[in-house]
């Protein structure tokens, strides 16, 4: 009967094992590719809560490719770099800030190409308290150690009821 029963526990462990691998496959990991997304996600937002400043303004527009395509829900499409930021200037820049929901944040590898990442985002117009929420999701291209976009989608925008207080 134990003889019967080792071929068995080797097709549930092999089952399992398979199992295990797809769920991996489809959750995201902290690895050292996430952490690099994190780190561009948040260098990028710093220098566009700052965009008022011209030397951040700047530093906002290189995270861009020239032929950049972004997407909203409330705004509709921009093509290329140039309209992206001349829309950040006037509609962001000294307006509001973004905050990360770092919880939220995940980070997908594009193979041959760079990576994808999604998350929430939320919309702060007083250093107080943040009203509104979004969610977002940024293809990354990579060349050599550069990192630009070359995609980003800002959707899902609603009002946080009641608002909720910003980050210390």
């Amino acid at each position: 009967m134990k003889l019967r029963a080792l071929p068995m526990i080797g097709c549930l462990l092999t089952t399992l094992a398979s199992a295990t691998s797809v769920v991996a496959a489809d959750a995201p990991s902290p690895d050292a590719l996430y952490q690099k997304m994190l780190a561009l996600d948040t260098a990028m937002f710093d220098s566009f809560n700052h965009c008022d400043d011209p030397a951040q303004f700047a530093k906002h527009a290189a995270f861009f490719a020239k032929d950049v395509e972004f997407y909203h829900d409330l705004g509709g499409v921009l093509w290329g770099a140039d309209a992206v930021m001349d829309s950040t200037r006037k509609n962001v820049c000294g307006k509001f800030r973004r905050e990360l929901d770092v919880a939220s944040f995940r980070v997908w590898p594009i193979p041959g190409y760079g990576a994808m990442v999604m998350g929430t985002h939320r919309f702060c117009h007083t250093p107080t308290t943040c009203e509104g929420v979004g969610e977002f999701t940024t293809v990354w291209k990579q060349t050599g150690d550069e990192w630009v976009v070359t995609r980003a989608l800002s959707y899902a925008h609603r009002s946080i009821e009641p608002p909720t207080p910003a980050k210390k």
